[in-house]
């Protein structure tokens, strides 16, 4: 039996529970324990799946950065939909790490029914619905990365954490590192991928007064209390400091629309227009309500404005993206090059420990 799983239980229908603000659905035990902010409805899980569908144009299909040629356990942090979850474990079906069934919290060892294969475990704080028809060797699981890591250590070759600014605590992201370090195999890497929601203009021309700048510092401004929407610029800093070696770090720039006179990116920004349209609306729901206490009005009027503005060629308007990758020391290195995402240079700019006594829900 593998050791994690005698760290699950069943999900509890307090993680399945939901509110509803200003016609979206928001997980009820997330909002009141200020972990994330963004809906979970229906309509984000399709943002979702289409976002993933844009990273994978973004990173030309490669889910996994760092040379790791036969991963047998991967851990994604924050799996939203599932979708990059379920694609790895559909690339990687060879590998096999035995888990257990749980019925009634109870854990039943490999060779009774139930048994399945799994090397892909997907972990967030919302039980999203999946596929009915997903790999054998995939397994989502609920759990809350703002509390210490309950997986044995030295267990994964890889963990990717991708979008986690949103959930992630402001006085939480060292200790963050640190146990994603703990439960990586020595050699072992980490791939981060983080969007800094700070829109930029590629020739400078957004200022302060711009709808898509007020939209910006108030998405800053409304959530940093709770979270640091800024730790995208220091991924590498955070990596480095958790022990990573190897550690490279990119810089993306993320198109709104297609205004790019580059043909891939200028497609890739076409790809992102409806992602982008949906996500200046979900984003910022319930923290600009709640947060900053403005009226469904007032919030619908400058999303309208700073959608408009990130469809004006004329601003070239993007959102900066950063990608991190870090090895942990140990085992015999990989001799192939990482395939780290290239860099886009913008034109304006030439410790945790394993807790004993908590346990992870699986769906």
């Amino acid at each position: 039996m593998d050791e994690s799983d005698l760290q699950t239980v069943p999900v509890d229908n307090t993680y399945r529970e939901v509110i509803t603000l200003n016609g979206r659905d928001f997980q009820r035990y997330a909002v009141e324990n200020s972990i994330y902010f963004a809906p979970v409805d229906d309509d984000e899980i399709e943002r979702l799946h289409y976002q993933h569908e844009l990273f994978n144009m973004v990173f030309e299909n490669r889910l996994i950065f760092p040379p790791v040629p036969r991963p047998r356990r991967i851990l994604e942090c924050g799996s939203g939909s599932g979708a990059w979850a379920i694609e790895v474990a559909e690339q990687y079906p060879e590998c096999e790490v035995r888990m257990a069934c749980f019925v009634s919290g109870v854990a039943y060892p490999s060779g009774v029914s139930g048994e399945k294969l799994s090397t892909v475990i997907g972990l967030d704080i919302y039980p999203y619905p999946v596929p009915e028809d997903i790999p054998d060797n995939v397994d989502f699981q609920v759990d809350d990365l703002n509390s210490p890591s309950t997986f044995p250590s030295n267990h994964f070759d890889l963990v990717n954490s991708r979008l986690m600014s949103g959930g992630i605590h402001v006085d939480r992201w060292t200790n963050y590192l640190s146990d994603i370090y703990r439960v990586l195999r020595p050699g072992g890497w980490c791939q981060m991928v983080e969007i800094y929601y700070n829109a930029q203009s590629d020739n400078g021309t957004l200022t302060a007064n711009h709808a898509l700048q007020v939209w910006s510092q108030s998405y800053l401004q409304s959530i940093q209390h709770y979270k640091d929407p800024r730790v995208a610029l220091r991924l590498q800093t955070l990596m480095t400091q958790a022990g990573f070696v190897e550690v490279e770090s990119r810089l993306i720039t993320l198109p709104l629309s297609g205004w790019s006179n580059d043909p891939r990116d200028r497609d890739i920004g076409v790809a992102n227009r409806a992602n982008a349209h949906r996500l200046l609306s979900s984003l910022v729901m319930y923290p600009f309500s709640q947060g900053l206490g403005m009226s469904n009005t007032d919030i619908q009027l400058l999303v309208a404005q700073a959608r408009a503005e990130a469809d004006n060629p004329a601003f070239k308007a993007y959102f900066p993206v950063y990608v991190c990758i870090g090895r942990k020391p140990g085992s015999s290195r990989s001799h192939r090059h990482s395939e780290i995402p290239r860099s886009h240079t913008p034109s304006s700019s030439k410790g945790g420990r394993q807790s004993d006594s908590r346990k992870r829900a699986r769906h």
